[in-house]
């Protein structure tokens, strides 16, 4: 799991602490958006590598060139400042860590049932990697649709076995931004044109005592 804070959870390290990278690190390793995120706390993980498409060059092979890397993530960068759906601060904050090194963590795999493999993305901080924002994207004739997003950081979203699994982490009252209480592991599954929840579990990490909202991911219409 990457992209979330390291909170320690009750018997051990966070879903975050296991597999936390910068963005830097992940953009610069040859040809591994596809493998880059590593078995998470919620089971094996199923990417496959892209179809043909555009977006998807430059990620289905581990021999792909550093050039074409960036070409991608230039590509899925485009795909989400242009989306209606992505909120304007989400937008506005997506700038360059270092050069052309954009934060940001893409995988592909099967979803939803098209022909073509679903685009996951998540947004992250340059800093520390939290995770800001979760997308996913389906492919259509027109191009690629926004059909699911979770913009209450910190998030992460990832494909396990055909599913979307997001883990969203929660804050009590009086916590410190870099200490959340609790977190959430939401899994969807798409039926009838949209993800819905299946299951939900909730972890504390703590015995902190105080209210907890729980921000729910949005699916997008």
């Amino acid at each position: 799991m990457r992209g979330l804070s390291n909170r320690p959870g009750p018997d051990g390290p966070s879903h975050a602490q296991k597999a936390v990278i910068t963005a830097g690190a992940m953009i610069t390793a040859l040809g591994l958006f596809v493998a880059a995120c590593g078995t998470g706390g919620t089971g094996a993980r199923d990417e496959g590598p892209a179809d043909n498409d555009s977006l998807a060059q430059g990620a289905a092979s581990p021999t792909a060139t550093a050039t074409e890397d960036r070409d991608s993530m230039a590509k899925v960068v485009k795909l989400v400042k242009a989306d209606p759906k992505v909120s304007k601060e989400v937008k506005r904050d997506l700038q360059p860590c270092v050069a052309d090194e954009y934060p940001v963590d893409v995988s592909y795999g099967k979803l939803t049932g098209a022909s073509a493999n679903d685009i996951v993305v998540n947004v992250m901080t340059c800093s520390d990697a939290v995770g800001v924002a979760s997308y996913v994207f389906r492919e259509r004739r027109s191009g690629y649709e926004n059909v699911f997003r979770a913009e209450e950081p910190p998030v992460y979203a990832e494909i396990d076995r055909g599913e979307l699994v997001v883990t969203q982490q929660l804050y009590a009252k009086g916590d410190p931004v870099e200490f959340p209480s609790s977190e959430e592991v939401i899994t969807y599954r798409w039926a009838k044109h949209r993800f819905t929840e299946q299951s939900r579990t909730h972890n504390d990490y703590s015995n902190a005592v105080g209210d907890t909202d729980t921000p729910e991911p949005v699916p997008a219409n």
